[in-house]
């Protein structure tokens, strides 16, 4: 039997690379213990680190200590349970980060990010994460999929998929989660969008906003300017949010510059007082945003923020969405309300008086995986460039946390067996500037 490791959280900011079991066919998670003969074991070719880890390794929402973090997989089947018709060894798969029977009313409705059968804590199993269901991450060298015939996504043959491997890692989670909120929102031909956080959700968004759903102008913000260059690049218009703080209607009036142009129409230059806005808002940071009325990024969280930013720059009856994570309650934080419920403080009287349209939650990946597949096959669609993937060893990944942590304006993907070709980690570190 081979050997497993996997990465495995020991606490606040402690993270470490160590051996794990090899995976058999049966359930081992809370509530859950039975066979498995759904299942398929995979062997790891791409397994990523996403922002969402970041909020358990840094504390905010710590899993159980002895957790194998990880949901963005990507890899080979090596074995199949006897239930399994679909899929043999040898198959390369793309497995989404949502947990999913296949046999529920909302798995049969396309519900998959609020399956009823695999997470007996809450609404969607989740591999690797807090409030997850108790499921094992998949940042190691091999991993169970548990119904297989229903989860894994088939991504062709080796010869196809290899050349786009680091694109096709995405479609595990960021690729359908920005997809979907961009989607879900209804950002329509020459729309301009506003997206609050240039991390790796943020650019995939305005990714699939410019090469996919046809947007005239995506403006993106982020206190880091090494991401800020990234979006630049990619053609969008950049705020840096370092430069708005104190300023009153600092980031309305940045927008409004932007967006430049003629006159408004006498409506709705009556209606606004001459405010322009955008038509659809996008939060990509979450909870662990940063105030900017008064107060820098480095002292100054505030997790209401962002959804009042997107609330404040959408044009009346616009759409908002927020697949940014928030949580239903929040231990750091010193406020009941936050604390035990999650509570943000929002303007929500704004958001009704506007009649903004909200969209939210995990995305149900398995709604876009296959048509998104397509489209980076038929060349429509490039991310990895330009989020400036990296692809690691799995004994880089705790250096790798902290630098994600700290702001590097970096896409980490691990390569547990080194399986990712020269070619293609060559391509993702290129100047995207200097691609057509």
């Amino acid at each position: 039997m081979p050997r497993n490791r996997g990465v495995v959280f020991r606490g606040a900011n402690n993270i470490v690379v160590e051996e794990i079991p090899y995976p058999n066919f049966e359930l081992n998670v809370p509530e859950q213990h039975r066979k498995c003969p759904h299942g398929a074991i995979i062997k790891l070719i791409a397994t990523n680190i996403c922002g969402s880890d970041l909020h358990m390794v840094r504390g905010r929402i710590p899993p159980k200590v002895g957790t194998v973090l990880g949901h963005e997989m990507t890899g080979e089947v090596v074995e199949v349970g006897p239930d399994v018709e679909n899929f043999k060894p040898g198959d390369l798969v793309s497995v989404p980060f949502n947990v999913a029977c296949g046999r529920c009313r909302n798995c049969f409705e396309g519900f998959t990010s609020a399956c009823l059968n695999t997470n007996p804590l809450a609404p969607g199993g989740f591999y690797g994460y807090y409030l997850g269901g108790g499921w094992q991450g998949g940042q190691s060298e091999y991993q169970l999929v548990p119904y297989a015939d229903f989860n894994l996504l088939s991504l062709g043959s080796k010869s196809q998929a290899m050349p786009y491997i680091l694109d096709l890692a995405f479609l595990s989670d960021i690729l359908p989660t920005a997809f979907d909120a961009c989607y879900r929102a209804n950002v329509q031909v020459g729309d301009t969008v506003y997206i609050a956080g240039a991390g790796p959700v943020g650019l995939t968004a305005a990714a699939c906003c410019l090469q996919l759903l046809g947007a005239g102008n995506v403006i993106v913000s982020d206190y880091e300017a090494e991401r800020l260059k990234l979006a630049h690049v990619m053609g969008c218009q950049t705020v840096d949010m370092n430069s708005i703080a104190g300023k009153t209607h600092g980031l309305r009036g940045m927008i409004r510059s932007l967006l430049g142009g003629g006159k408004l129409d006498p409506l709705v230059e009556a209606a606004t007082g001459g405010e322009k806005y955008v038509d659809v808002a996008i939060d990509a940071t979450g909870f662990e945003s940063c105030g900017h009325h008064g107060m820098s990024r480095q002292t100054n969280e505030e997790r209401s923020e962002a959804i009042n930013d997107i609330i404040r720059v959408c044009k009346p009856a616009g759409h908002l969405g927020i697949p940014a994570v928030y949580l239903p309650g929040d231990e750091a934080v010193s406020d009941t309300f936050g604390k035990v419920r999650g509570g943000l403080t929002l303007d929500w009287g704004i958001a009704w008086q506007k009649g903004l349209t909200v969209t939210q939650g995990q995305c149900p990946v398995k709604r876009y995986n296959h048509h998104l597949m397509n489209a980076i096959y038929g060349g429509r669609l490039q991310v990895a460039k330009y989020l400036n993937t990296r692809v690691i060893s799995l004994d880089e990944a705790p250096a790798a946390y902290k630098n994600f942590s700290q702001g590097a304006a970096v896409k980490y993907i691990i390569d547990p067996h080194n399986m990712i070709p020269t070619s293609a980690k060559k391509a993702a570190m290129a100047d995207p500037s200097a691609s057509s």
